[in-house]
């Protein structure tokens, strides 16, 4: 067999092999229609949001911050992006940053929250309630439970640490206020020319 003719072989059974893989994932229109349709119910956290929050430090103390979160769709409102500022008000800085990804898989009709805060980084189940949603944090036999009552322009959530045998410990809580629309991420695209 000559070089060529591998070389055709090789091409055609890597055309072959690509659409058969492409047939499997899906029409991507049509994975994201589903994943747009999916995200409605959630579009109650789009806009921009401030108001006060406390978590409990591992030394036991009590840390108050202004708290803000900005959230839009982006992709085609095929995913949501998430930025929360925690800002010291004494010190008047940003004392923490997060920024999460929030998106529907429609083979596996699950919606998972892909986090970045304080150098960590993690993929994490979320599910969407009547009027919110609870995502967790799996810590070996400890969980972290974050749930969000989203309504009437106001967003609370909280968060509590559960172990095995005790009972639920609340290390964090948030009440925010919405105080406008935002374009972000996805207003400001860079043209084609």
């Amino acid at each position: 067999m000559n070089a060529s003719r591998i070389t055709t072989i090789v091409a055609a059974s890597f055309l072959i092999f690509a659409a058969a893989a492409r047939a499997q994932r899906g029409d991507p229109a049509t994975l994201i229609a589903a994943q747009r349709e999916a995200l409605k119910p959630l579009v109650i956290m789009d806009g921009v949001w401030r108001g006060p929050a406390w978590t409990i430090l591992p030394s036991g103390e009590k840390h108050h911050v202004m708290q803000t979160e900005r959230i839009g769709p982006f992709l085609d409102s095929s995913v949501k992006v998430i930025e929360g500022r925690g800002y010291d008000v004494t010190r008047k800085k940003v004392a923490f940053n997060a920024l999460g990804v929030l998106s529907y898989d429609p083979q596996t009709k699950k919606y998972f929250l892909h986090s970045y805060a304080q150098g960590y980084s993690g993929d994490f189940t979320l599910t969407p309630t009547a009027d919110g949603y609870i995502w967790e944090i799996p810590m070996g036999p400890m969980t972290i439970r974050y749930t969000a009552v989203i309504k009437n322009n106001t967003w609370h959530e909280w968060g509590d640490r559960f172990m095995p045998g005790a009972e639920p410990v609340r290390f964090f809580d948030m009440t925010l206020k919405r105080i406008g629309n935002t374009k972000w991420p996805s207003g400001g695209a860079i043209p084609m020319r």
